[in-house]
């Protein structure tokens, strides 16, 4: 069937499904295959659910007219999405980065929709099928989209570029994240500038930060650019405060944020830009950036009975956990705790960038520091610091009962599930 005979169907249908747990009526459902599962094998109780019909690519499930068979249905879900995109007359901006891309695009999106029209990627529904996903969710009169890219390896960015075609672009930053799929910190800055790549090539205008080294050799002879900066480009900035909460002096409009550390502030800045350049007055960015609240353990502040945690546990690279750790050795607390869970996808130096993380902790004058995984097992530390194979192998410990009158400071990355001590703090 041809992509314009499928795309029929789509305009048809209620929306796109690709887990058959999660079917709703007149729904398509997409039967794409993983390491440990081949959604054709659910395509029969995706249509006894509801489903108005699935997109299958092995002939054997086939059992009537109600089945879609394709060669590949990743791909065509992919050529899909890109289907549609074309067919939208709203405006895109695609973000990637090494830290901060989520908590970035929600503030874009909280400032831009006190004007526009918005849509924007849900949760970190930002790769090879999320994208797609994400951009089968764009109505006919959403005026600009917001599109997350995340990438592990090198081509990902310009496949996802390829498939949601931005407008506009932005890189969050070049930090030390999946190294381990990369192969080095040369090669990160090169899979994310496949969206500057594209962007040059499309004629797009790329945001960016003025400050950073890296983004201005890498647009240095590009002209369709717009830059903030404490230190120039076209909108600057002063930074008020950001121990406890961040305020920022724009064009001498002071705006306020509920999020805090100085990692923060070029997500903020990032978000008040790009509304500036759309138009939207300082006024109506300043309630923007004020509505969003962080949340999905990212540099959540969150205050129990006997203590205040700082927990930023969705997920964690190098340089996400130095910012984090600098800033917390900022903050005036006379007990602070540290709980650091183990940073994956590092490749083979991943015991010389926890050791750097420990060698760090060591200038902070912490009460107590626990460290979980078998990683920072393999560093050298100080007999004060505390460690565990697993965050429930702390829990059950039961030392954290026995912590009041502290600050914590909680980080690591997501398989750590470092969230799961939060009930146990008191």
């Amino acid at each position: 069937m041809s992509i314009e005979k499928i795309y029929k169907k789509f305009l048809e249908s209620s929306g796109i499904v690709i887990d058959s747990r999660k079917v709703y009526d007149n729904c398509m459902f997409f039967a794409l295959k993983g390491p440990n599962f081949n959604g054709n094998e659910f395509a029969k109780e995706a249509l006894n659910k509801g489903a108005s019909c699935c997109i299958v690519d092995e002939k054997k499930y086939i059992e009537n007219d109600d089945y879609i068979y394709v060669n590949n249905s990743l791909k065509i879900l992919q050529n899909l999405a890109n289907f549609h995109r074309k067919k939208l007359k709203s405006k895109i901006i695609g973000i990637t980065g090494s830290n901060g891309k989520t908590t970035t695009k929600e503030l874009i999106n909280s400032v831009l929709s006190e004007k526009f029209k918005t849509s924007c990627t849900e949760g970190n529904l930002n790769n090879h099928i999320g994208v797609p996903i994400s951009l089968l969710k764009i109505e006919n009169d959403c005026e600009i989209a917001i599109i997350e890219m995340g990438a592990n390896h090198k081509g990902e960015i310009a496949l996802l570029s390829s498939i949601a075609q931005p407008d506009f672009g932005y890189i969050t930053n070049f930090g030390r994240a999946h190294i381990e799929g990369f192969g080095s910190e040369e090669d990160i800055i090169k899979g994310k500038c496949e969206l500057y790549d594209f962007l040059k090539t499309n004629n797009g205008l790329i945001f960016y930060n003025h400050d950073d080294a890296i983004q201005n050799k890498q647009l240095a002879n590009y002209s369709k650019k717009y830059s903030y900066g404490e230190n120039g480009g076209d909108i600057n900035y002063l930074t008020k405060s950001y121990i406890e909460k961040i305020v920022l002096d724009v064009k001498k409009k002071e705006i306020n944020s509920s999020l805090f550390g100085k990692y923060n502030i070029e997500n903020i800045m990032a978000a008040i830009s790009i509304g500036y350049y759309f138009g939207i007055s300082l006024e109506s960015i300043g309630v923007g950036v004020k509505k969003y609240k962080s949340i999905n353990n990212r540099s959540q502040l969150i205050k129990k009975e006997k203590n205040t945690i700082i927990l930023d546990a969705y997920n964690a690279n190098p340089t996400s956990m130095m910012s984090g750790l600098k800033y917390f050795n900022k903050i005036r607390s006379k007990n602070k705790v540290l709980v650091l869970g183990d940073m994956y996808e590092l490749g083979s130096d991943e015991v010389k960038y926890h050791q750097e993380i420990i060698d760090y902790c060591e200038k902070i004058e912490a009460k107590s520091i626990f460290l979980i995984g078998s990683i920072f097992r393999q560093t050298k530390f100080s007999e004060k610091n505390l460690y565990f194979e697993s965050t429930d192998e702390l829990i059950k410990s039961k030392k954290l009962k026995e912590i009041t009158d502290s600050m914590f400071f909680v980080k690591g990355s997501r398989g750590v599930k470092l969230e799961k001590i939060i009930n146990y703090i008191s």
